[in-house]
């Protein structure tokens, strides 16, 4: 279904935004926009703990931005979180209470994932132009760092450096001098060596800035004639005469230039010597500004879902290739796995729930790469820890807890709670991974599943049950393994 409004909220570590956009043939206008200064970064703690005063600010962000959202469908509605929820250790408390305040599901999104929504976001606000770009975007926690060309990301980077985090390490209080900003740019530029070499082997011709330091720079510099020429953006000149005025003044606060936006002034030390950092380092005369940036992103990429170009579908053939998945096996899986949930949906399945069985059918292999021996392990851990463009952490937690359900014993997934959804997926991929046993194109007989009261139920034909006693050794044993914790799977032979 495509809708005529969407809307994407950013869980920032400096800011949280709303944006409401109207889709008008495959393109996205603004509608309505809304922003909280919530510094969530400046509650984390030493030990990586969210303060409740930060929480607090959040979820009173967070229902304001529900009202605005109230009356949206769920799927037209896709909220991300960034740095700050990605590191701190209470997010799984938190997150409830967010989404509660909400109204909506939150996503807590890997670096490369945000990076490449960044560029989405970026390239869309940009004019349409066949060379490759680099897109830096410094955040409240986090500094992305995306080389593409026009709406394809092809080198991504996300570094632990961010506004908020850098200013209150280097900048405490607000008083800026060279030796402190010295230490600054010092700790950013180590951080960025880390790439380097190969952004500058893989190469750009134009450096473009995303989000609110870039932009509060950009203004700086435009509004106080700063750059040599009348340049327009950031310029290599500029952001040294800014830094020289700001170490003069001893403070952000002390700046007396136009542009100065007074929610930017606590975070402009830190995002000023983070861009710094960047030009010395990646050796930028100059950087141009977009407009677009992680929300606009989230919304071409929902849009992309609704037409089914949904970048999970790609990230999953990927992995298909890249870990070498016997392709006719997972087929066969596949299509005998969602003939289950079929069944046991009483033909309307899910479509949440006949996508990620999808995807578990395809990737539940992909740890034999390493080693068959508990190749369902190595798989999930795959899963857990790759970077997976599309994927939210909870979806690739999801994705991972199917593929390390599908064999071996069922207690391991004892902490999903026994009305979660998940535990039918597991029967049904566990179901067929056990009927293709013989890895072969043997068709199968006319088989049916049904729930019952407890569990499940399996019908076979009399006949091709004693003419496959491999298989009906498998599946007698698994019903042994449903049975040790407290679920019913029973198979009738039936003529």
């Amino acid at each position: 279904m495509i809708y005529e409004t969407v809307a994407a909220v950013d869980l920032g570590s400096n800011s949280f935004r709303l944006q409401v956009g109207r889709v008008v043939d495959d393109q996205i206008y603004p509608l309505d926009a809304l922003k909280e200064p919530v510094r969530l970064a400046s509650g984390l703690t030493a030990e990586k703990m969210l303060d409740v005063e930060s929480q607090e600010r959040a979820l009173s962000a967070l229902r304001l931005f529900g009202e605005r959202l109230r009356g949206l469908d769920r799927a037209a509605v896709r909220a991300v979180a960034t740095n700050t929820l990605r590191v701190a250790k209470n997010v799984s408390s938190f997150l409830p209470r967010a989404e509660e305040a909400l109204g909506f599901p939150i996503e807590v999104i890997a670096g490369r994932e945000e990076a490449r929504l960044i560029y989405l976001g970026a390239s869309h606000s940009l004019p349409t132009a066949g060379h490759k770009r680099l897109v830096v975007d410094i955040g409240g926690g986090s500094t992305e760092f995306i080389i593409g060309k026009r709406h394809d990301p092809q080198l991504m980077e996300s570094l632990y450096m961010g506004c908020v985090s850098f200013t209150m390490r280097y900048f405490p209080g607000g008083k800026v001098d060279k030796r402190r900003l010295r230490e600054a740019q010092v700790a950013a530029a180590k951080e960025i060596e880390l790439i380097a070499h190969d952004y500058q082997r893989f190469g750009w011709k134009e450096a473009v800035g995303s989000s609110g330091s870039a932009r509060a720079i950009a203004d700086i510099l435009e509004m106080n004639d700063m750059n040599p020429g009348g340049e327009s953006g950031i310029t290599r000149a500029g952001l040294e005469r800014l830094c020289s005025l700001m170490v003069k003044a001893g403070s952000a606060d002390a700046l007396e230039l136009r542009g100065v936006k007074g929610d930017r002034l606590p975070v402009l030390p830190g995002g000023i010597a983070i861009m710094a950092a960047v030009f010395e380092e990646l050796d930028i005369e100059r950087m141009t500004y977009a407009d677009g940036a992680l929300r606009l992103g989230v919304l071409y990429d929902l849009l992309g879902r609704f037409h089914h170009h949904d970048m999970r579908d790609s990230t999953v053939k990927s992995f298909r290739k890249r870990y070498q998945v016997e392709r006719d096996q997972v087929d066969r899986v596949e299509a005998t796995a969602l003939s289950a949930l079929t069944q046991l949906s009483g033909g309307t399945p899910d479509e949440n729930d006949l996508q990620y069985l999808s995807w578990a059918c395809r990737l539940h292999e992909i740890g034999i790469s390493v080693a068959h021996n508990a190749y369902h392990k190595h798989g999930a851990y795959i899963l857990t820890y790759a970077d997976m463009p599309g994927f939210s952490k909870k979806e690739q937690a999801r994705l991972a807890m199917l593929v390390l359900g599908h064999r071996g014993k069922l207690e391991k997934l004892g902490s999903v709670p026994a009305e979660d959804s998940i535990w039918r997926l597991v029967f049904c991929l566990r179901l067929a991974v056990s009927l293709h046993r013989t890895r072969d194109d043997r068709a199968l007989p006319a088989w049916r599943v049904s729930t019952t009261e407890r569990g499940y139920l399996l019908e076979l034909p009399d006949a091709w049950l004693a003419g496959n006693p491999w298989t009906a050794a498998a599946l007698g044993e698994e019903t042994v393994v449903w049975k040790q914790i407290g679920r019913e799977f029973l198979v009738r032979s039936r003529k």
